[in-house]
């Protein structure tokens, strides 16, 4: 017990690099609020293009959609960063993991909400054109706030995968949790600085992993 808390709790390495790896969380946490808002909001756009059903438009949300769920998200990141400047374009790390975790979780978030929409009964749009109301009404006011209620769960979900990806941006040198981390155990030459990592992952993540499964067990199915 004393090797183990030796390697891997060890308070002297802690207490060194503890107040770098909690920079990293904020980094972390920033980093993550960016991408679920530029992912969940683009993502939601995509879906009222789809339901929109305009011909041309459909087919380049298609192949959005595909492309990122298909893509890996670390080479999603290093195109943004090493290829965009080739372009005269050039990212901060940051900026790079955010639009490239933001694309992916965006993919997933359309086909949710889309899925969502599909989900709620066609008499939802009877009785809104029963009332006089047109398409963009019965859609903004009465399908899209039912479905959106429907997709949290998923979304949730889908949401803390693709978050937990921000530790990929130390591939272009984001200075997140998991690679301050990394650096302080190679300085250290002791793993403790990826234990404290781990229990930050679970300070931030677990609270929304059990949220997520609460949304589950009380989630309304429409009528």
């Amino acid at each position: 017990m004393d090797r183990l808390a030796e390697h891997y709790f060890n308070l002297e390495v802690l207490a060194t690099y503890g107040p770098t790896i909690l920079g990293g969380l904020w980094v972390t946490l920033g980093t993550a609020v960016a991408v679920v808002g530029l992912g969940i909001g683009f993502g939601l756009l995509l879906a009222v293009v789809l339901a929109a059903r305009l011909p041309v438009l459909r087919q380049l949300v298609t192949v959005w959609v595909e492309l990122f769920r298909t893509l890996p998200q670390l080479a999603v990141i290093i195109v943004l960063y090493f290829g965009l400047p080739y372009a005269g374009l050039t990212l901060s790390p940051f900026w790079a993991t955010v639009i490239a975790l933001g694309a992916v979780l965006s993919a997933f978030a359309a086909e949710i909400f889309r899925s969502s929409i599909q989900a709620l009964p066609a008499g939802q749009w009877d009785a809104a054109k029963a009332l006089g109301f047109r398409f963009t009404g019965t859609f903004f006011l009465v399908i899209l706030p039912q479905a959106v209620r429907l997709a949290v769960p998923l979304l949730t979900n889908r949401a803390i995968a693709i978050t937990k990806g921000t530790a990929l941006g130390t591939a272009v040198s984001l200075p997140e949790l998991l690679g301050r981390a990394q650096s302080a155990m190679a300085i250290a030459a002791n793993p403790s600085p990826l234990t404290l990592a781990a229990a930050l992952y679970l300070v931030l993540f677990l609270p929304l992993v059990i949220a997520s499964r609460w949304l589950e067990t009380t989630r309304v199915t429409p009528r």
